[in-house]
């Protein structure tokens, strides 16, 4: 059993990720009671938690929308939480570091599927570039850790995800989570159409955060090297066909209007996942139409309760 510091314990993967960690190692959990971006902060956590094992899966994030209004609020913020917590672990001689990524961190224009050694070929997507650019800042930083000091450290690198927990609001939310609000509200209202920002022919890959947990737990376990791995499941869906299947399962009928005024983000979005399957034997297992009924109940559930 490993004692595993995790930082953002508190939010969507967090709380995915706290019953799958706790079923081998014990868990010191942490949110935002603790501010990352304070270096003596950092150096007081290690030392009160005295961990073997880092998993910073802390940060500031959003969607289009959020992205586009924080951009320099959400790349300091990763930034400086990210670096404070390396330096730190560092210090205290940590047996291993994993930092979740973000396939933000992939140029605009990457051939598809993705492939971990692309994503230093150009610039990323607009929209969402500087949380994208902080994160492979701080990979980078733990590859340098590692060649200059032989820190042991992982770069998880895990696609759009999804899943119970998740925040749904139509301002900082994800896609998934967001069109779930959407149809919910018109529903609740009556109202006979939703709108929908861009064209509907972006795609993205979708990672059920279950088995993304699975995945951090498995790079806690084997042994590999800092180069990034892909977590996602190959497989991509155009908006368009998302936003049908969500519809469809929450029982919404009435119409749908693309508003092409606004942006669509990357164009497409999948990911290679064979180096996940050959260093960390992972590989997905819930299937994208159950995922998302699992999500909607919970979902609604929570409305419920409210």
């Amino acid at each position: 059993m490993k004692k595993v510091l995790l930082t953002g314990a508190t939010g969507f993967l967090g709380k995915n990720l706290v019953p799958v960690l706790n079923e081998k190692h014990e868990i010191f959990g942490v949110g935002s009671e603790w501010d990352l971006r304070c270096q003596d902060t950092c150096r007081k956590l290690l030392s009160k938690a005295e961990p073997d094992v880092v998993v910073h899966a802390a940060g500031s994030v959003g969607g289009i929308l959020a992205n586009r209004e924080n951009p320099g609020k959400f790349m300091y913020e990763n930034l400086i939480m990210g670096a404070n917590l390396i330096e730190a672990a560092r210090n205290t001689e940590v047996n291993k570091f994993v930092l979740l990524g973000t396939v933000c961190a992939y140029p605009k224009f990457t051939p598809v599927p993705f492939k971990e050694e692309q994503i230093w070929n150009g610039y990323p997507e607009e929209t969402n570039a500087p949380y994208g650019i902080a994160k492979k800042a701080l990979m980078k930083l733990l590859e340098t850790y590692h060649e200059q000091y032989g820190m042991n450290c992982v770069n998880l690198i895990p696609v759009n995800m999804y899943g119970p927990h998740d925040h749904f609001n139509l301002t900082s939310s994800h896609v998934i989570p967001a069109l779930i609000l959407k149809f919910y509200n018109a529903m609740k209202k009556g109202e006979s159409q939703v709108t929908i920002w861009g064209t509907g022919e972006a795609s993205r890959e979708f990672l059920y955060a279950e088995d993304c947990a699975r995945a951090i737990d498995l790079a806690i376990e084997k042994d590999i090297d800092p180069e990034p791995v892909n977590v996602g499941t190959g497989k991509e869906i155009k908006i368009k066909d998302l936003v049908a299947e969500i519809a469809a399962q929450m029982g919404y009928v009435g119409e749908i209007i693309y508003d092409t005024s606004k942006p669509d983000g990357q164009p497409r979005r999948c990911l290679d996942t064979e180096r996940a399957k050959a260093r960390l034997g992972f590989e997905a297992k819930t299937d994208f139409q159950i995922g998302l009924k699992q999500t909607i109940e919970w979902f609604l559930g929570e409305q419920k309760c409210t």
